[in-house]
């Protein structure tokens, strides 16, 4: 699953964020992104779709997931924040959990270097 295309776009993206520093919003997180950048497209263009993020989605992307009938959620890690994991879980949402050095140590990266931001 770490080779799935989808995956490999999720992490080159947020290290080029992560590396730009990101866009200064409080709420345009990386899901929240990917959405806004598909363009103004009905929920039904979702539904079955697969959201790929590096770090477990916090309650807001995980609303948007389940608003949007996405079917599965591939996680990069979830060591460094536990979002709505469960939440999906009981929707029926498929989650899976990678467990990706590359994204914990990006994830601890940032924690470390900008904790006024996490």
């Amino acid at each position: 699953m770490e080779s799935d295309p989808g995956f490999i776009a999720a992490l080159e993206e947020a290290k080029k964020g992560y590396a730009e520093g990101g866009k200064g919003s409080a709420t345009l997180h990386a899901e929240m992104s990917a959405l806004e950048n598909s363009g103004r497209l009905p929920a039904s263009a979702y539904e079955g779709a697969t959201m790929y993020t590096t770090l477990s989605p916090c309650d807001m992307c995980t609303g948007a997931c389940i608003l949007y009938k996405v079917k599965r959620v591939v996680v990069g890690e979830n060591k460094n924040f536990m979002g709505g994991e469960e939440y999906l879980l009981n929707r029926g949402k498929e989650v899976v959990v990678l467990d990706n050095k590359e994204c914990k140590e990006l994830m601890e990266k940032f924690i470390k270097e900008k904790p006024e931001l996490w």
